[in-house]
């Protein structure tokens, strides 16, 4: 059985997952040079990390951590000119945009619901869903926002990139620009797929809240990410496992996919080819490309 291979769009690049091989590569600004270098693997919960319905917790945790040990490296090697924030720093500026999301994609939506005459003490169903959509509006509109800043659409286009390649890994072709060019952007194991599956599972988890007052509502819906998240883990990997087995998983599958044509962008051949250099280094990590004194890190 083929291996499943995920990876993450970061700056100038991409980050292929291989198991415990885990690889970033990156176009340097300043040349144009691709550069490879390999991450070491850290899941800190391994066992907890293979329960079901913790493991998705804990396998977020486990990515998080990673997506931020990419982005620093990948700005290191896109611009190396350039003063590079610290750890702390980074980890910072995370926890400050961490709060920032969960007031305005959790708090703030539920705190309008409220004041919506006749549903603060009506169905908990009812009350829910509109602030779950209300939820879903705020979330599009943050996404096409930024969606249209130059540097996040590049990003955006790299994530386009992983996707294509990954698709031409699944189908067992060459992993050649042009093969991968004839893929779509959009996959069913995406992020954005989980943040999709995330607001659905969200509001029938809340509902089983009832209607306390609102701070109660609050501390639960904070209370209840994890079970949130694992939740929507479980759905996804089971999604993801069986999405080419039943119809039904398909159609289930498609509103994340819609939502990814606002968070992938079609690539040129240059951002595939980076993204191709990654999945061959996963695939096969003793392959040397350039200086063979330097493991760590060669051009392409």
């Amino acid at each position: 059985m083929k291996p499943v291979i995920g990876g993450q769009a970061i700056i100038e690049g991409v980050m292929m997952q291989n198991g415990d091989r885990i690889a970033v590569a990156v176009r340097r600004q300043s040349d144009g040079e691709v550069l490879i270098r390999s991450l070491p693997a850290r899941f800190r919960f391994k066992k907890l990390g293979q329960i079901p319905f913790l493991r998705g917790l804990f396998r977020l945790y486990d990515m998080m951590s990673l997506g931020l040990r990419a982005l620093n490296l990948s700005t290191e090697l896109a611009f190396p000119e350039d003063e590079q924030m610290s750890k702390g720093g980074t980890f910072v500026t995370f926890a400050v945009a961490i709060a920032i999301a969960i007031g305005a994609f959790m708090v703030l939506p539920l705190y309008l619901t409220s004041f919506i005459p006749g549903l603060t003490s009506g169905n908990s169903i009812v009350f829910n869903l509109v602030e779950g959509l209300l939820r879903l509006s705020f979330f599009f509109v943050y996404l096409f926002l930024i969606s249209k800043m130059k540097d996040i659409h590049r990003v955006f286009q790299y994530h386009g990139a992983e996707h294509k390649v990954v698709h031409t890994y699944e189908a067992d072709e060459e992993l050649t620009v042009e093969n991968a060019q004839k893929h779509t952007t959009l996959h069913p194991r995406c992020g954005t797929a989980f943040l999709m599956t995330v607001f659905v599972i969200a509001i029938l988890i809340f509902s089983l809240v009832g209607q306390p007052a609102l701070w109660v509502k609050i501390l639960s819906r904070l209370l209840l990410l994890p079970v949130v998240a694992g939740v929507s883990y479980e759905v996804l990997r089971f999604t993801g496992r069986n999405y080419h087995r039943w119809w039904i998983l398909r159609a289930l599958a498609q509103p994340g996919l819609w939502l990814q044509k606002l968070t992938t962008s079609e690539p040129d051949d240059a951002m595939v080819e980076v993204a191709i250099a990654s999945m061959k280094r996963v695939l096969d990590p003793d392959q040397m490309v350039g200086n063979p004194n330097d493991p760590a890190v060669e051009a392409v």
